[in-house]
């Protein structure tokens, strides 16, 4: 008898039959790969990832020996054995399961996968042939499509997903075996309620909210969307682009789009991608509201801020942590950042939700903020997605982005999405009938004469493009009435604190003159008759012409959006900043007099694609790399490391901002584990450049929180002198050029 898993002072009979583990992963492995019509492949993997146990230095092993076994590359090898043509694919899943990715040949953190097949192993008892029966053979599911100029990108896509296939398999049926153990029951995971019934919850909600809206023509417009936008839910999934102005109400009609598709078309999931985290919390309360009773168990939040310890009891959070690994849930609400960095993925614990995306809608909110560098990585996978994994997505924004692939050369974005359909009724015609501003360049501006606007009008919006000039105007109006700062140098609480209060003094008509940076623009709901913006991308423009007039109650004469260049060369925006400004400027020049219509942001999306250039699309060459490293040089390791969607040039401080925080930090103290305490602490933190972090360091204004367990984990500032509650965070260094951008 070979076992897969033993129980320290438990008798052998209680351990796990390896032949039935292996018949296990293969069987959820197939399940899982189903989605996409690998269900063989599947079976195969998960039948071959632990054949090395059938070897007597391994189960030596599981009684007690400290030798180290690598159970791993036998399966490999029996894969590329078994099936000459495409077994190679399967090595690399079989080889990492437990490691992760390696690369094909070249060199790394992991072993490639090349020098793991050179190394001498343990032979394998001839009974694993007995008890394990593979699949004849293996061939590309009968409706995959294959793509000559992405052959291996292909490949490598279609390897991720198994392997994602496989090691959720192979940890839920692990998991399982222990928990028989300790408990005698399966841990609960995934389920929630079936898409049909949060549809007729949402229906509910939608006729609640008509009827409390008043009767006047944006609520009937934004009706007349939704029933347009659910009336294509019919359609072959697919590349969708939902293109609607600001106010159009389309995060519910997506999420209505979403689950009829899904429902017409046996679809799992929903999963909606949203570019920043405080939008991501904001959207997932609107949706949890919106399914009524089913909420808090149909919408799975999944970002780094995301705290399950507000949950009702440890049940729900042991629940929602598992979820987390998968993404079992009916409704996810996540960041690109999560989503994107998990296609491009090498290790086990960010590839195992990635089966989940197959046969889902993915709604991409705000998809014009896919960084450029990565732009032609991640819009191949989402094309790939949508091809050979039976996903639709969805770009759901009021700038859309050209990325579509066409036949006409001069129109076209090569590589990009392809048949792209468009949900919304007249997209031209619905800009129209929801246009609340006037925008113009009205060219450069002194800081004296930007004070002078902010104090000429009583609730006025400045934007700027970094910290240092949005403190020194703030600073030039600072004594007078209704002045408010806003920055990224402030922690999300504090930030929190002073838009409510913002919010209360708008609604009362009092003064309110607010110099903030972009971050304003990322879904925060307030609503000025004057904006001031910064020279910047025509999409930034767009999103801080939504803070104007938001709610349609003024006249369009009388809500203005003012574009302004800095004269003080020290104000000019950072390099990677700059090139979206200077494409704003050229297109400026040919739709001035109606800068944010459809014609004007095709425009601009067009000169910036064709001004960075295919390479500058793909900052590292990930797509070349692939298809130069061929089948047996696949770079999964290298890929993991270089698609960095946020670069790491920051660290974190937490501010002991209020009596919350300093319980959390009281709490960490005496921590074993940490997780829900760092949840906790996160709203409290500020991102610091390496440069000020290291001068807050150099005079102890920061310390560690137990650095001989945590290490430099949870740093603190000490000196609570450098936290202003107008300001926020100073750091002690004069050369760095503090700037910020509102793409993640």
């Amino acid at each position: 008898m070979f076992y897969a898993h033993s129980i320290e002072d438990v008798d052998r009979a209680h351990w796990q039959p390896l032949a039935g583990h292996l018949n296990a992963v293969g069987r959820l492995a197939a399940q899982r790969a189903s989605r996409f019509g690998a269900a063989p492949w599947g079976e195969a993997v998960g039948l071959l990832h632990d054949l090395g146990k059938y070897t007597v230095p391994f189960q030596r092993r599981l009684e007690g020996s400290p030798e180290r076994v690598d159970h791993s590359t036998a399966g490999a090898h029996v894969a590329i054995e078994k099936y000459p043509q495409l077994g190679h694919l399967l090595a690399y899943l079989i080889a990492g399961h437990h490691a992760g990715l390696a690369n094909g040949r070249d060199s790394g953190e992991r072993t490639p996968l090349k020098n793991r097949l050179e190394a001498d192993l343990p032979p394998l008892d001839p009974l694993w042939q007995q008890e394990i029966t593979l699949p004849d053979t293996l061939s590309l599911p009968a409706d995959f499509t294959s793509l000559r100029d992405r052959k291996f990108f292909q490949a490598a896509f279609l390897a991720r997903m198994l392997f994602s296939c496989l090691v959720d398999a192979d940890f839920i049926d692990t998991e399982t075996f222990y928990a028989q153990h300790d408990s005698g029951l399966p841990r609960e995971r995934g389920g929630g309620p079936a898409l049909k019934a949060l549809r007729a919850s949402l229906d509910e909600h939608l006729e609640t909210l008509q009827a409390s809206k008043p009767d006047n023509f944006v609520n009937r417009l934004r009706g007349e969307i939704l029933s347009h936008v659910c009336s294509q839910a019919a359609l072959t999934p697919g590349r969708f682009s939902l293109t609607v102005p600001t106010g159009g109400g389309k995060t519910l009609a997506s999420l209505a789009f979403a689950l009829d598709h899904a429902i017409a078309h046996g679809m799992d999931r929903v999963i909606y991608v949203i570019p920043f985290t405080s939008i991501v919390e904001q959207n997932a309360a609107v949706f949890r509201h919106a399914l009524g009773e089913y909420g808090e168990a149909a919408v799975l939040e999944h970002h780094s801020a995301f705290d399950t310890d507000n949950q009702r009891d440890q049940r729900s959070i042991d629940k929602l942590r598992r979820d987390s690994e998968n993404w079992d849930a009916p409704i996810i609400v996540t960041t690109a950042v999560q989503f994107f960095e998990s296609l491009f993925a090498a290790k086990t614990s960010r590839c195992r939700k990635l089966h989940n995306i197959a046969n889902s809608v993915v709604i991409l909110d705000e998809a014009q903020t896919m960084p450029l560098p990565l732009l032609r990585p991640s819009v191949t996978a989402l094309d790939e997605l949508a091809l050979n994994y039976r996903t639709s997505v969805v770009l759901c924004t009021a700038t859309q982005p050209a990325l579509a692939e066409t036949d006409v050369p001069e129109s076209s974005f090569k590589g990009g999405l392809r048949n792209l359909r468009e949900l919304a009724p007249e997209p031209e015609k619905l800009y129209r009938q929801l246009e609340r501003v006037q925008v113009r360049h009205v060219g450069p501006m002194t800081d004296e004469e930007l004070r002078d606007q902010l104090l000429a009008t009583d609730q006025v919006l400045c934007i700027v493009n970094n910290r240092r000039h949005a403190r020194a105007l703030y600073e030039s109006i600072a004594q007078q009435p209704g002045a408010y700062h806003l920055t990224t140098s402030m922690c999300a609480v504090h930030r929190r604190q002073i838009l409510a209060e913002i919010r209360q003094v708008l609604e009362q008509g009092r003064p309110c003159r607010v110099v903030s940076t972009s971050l304003i623009e990322a879904g925060v709901d307030v609503d000025f008759p004057r904006v001031l913006r910064a020279e910047a991308g025509l999409d930034s423009i767009a999103q801080a012409a939504g803070r104007c007039n938001r709610e349609g109650k003024r006249a369009v004469g009388d809500s203005e959006v003012l574009i302004f260049s800095t004269v003080n060369e020290e104000w000019e925006p950072p390099p990677e900043l700059k090139q979206f400004a200077q494409a704003t400027v050229e297109v400026l020049r040919h739709h001035g007099d109606d800068p944010l219509s459809l014609a004007a942001i095709e425009a601009y999306f067009r000169l910036l694609y064709w001004q960075q250039g295919p390479q500058r699309l793909d900052r590292h060459g990930l797509l070349k790399l692939i298809e130069d490293g061929r089948l047996d040089g696949l770079p999964f390791e290298t890929l993991e490391q270089k698609f960095r969607m946020i670069e790491n040039n920051q660290r974190a401080v937490i501010i002991p901002f209020d009596d919350k925080a300093r319980a959390a930090l009281r709490d960490l103290e005496h921590a074993e584990g940490v997780g829900g305490i760092a949840r906790k602490l996160q709203p409290y933190t500020v991102q610091v450049p390496r440069q000020g972090f290291a001068a807050l360091e150099r005079v102890g204004a920061i310390s560690a929180v137990k650095p001989d367990k945590f290490g430099e984990q949870f740093m603190v500032l000490i000196n609570e002198d450098l936290y202003d509650k107008r300001l926020g965070l100073n750091w002690s260094d004069p050369t760095f050029r503090a700037s910020e951008s509102n793409v993640w």
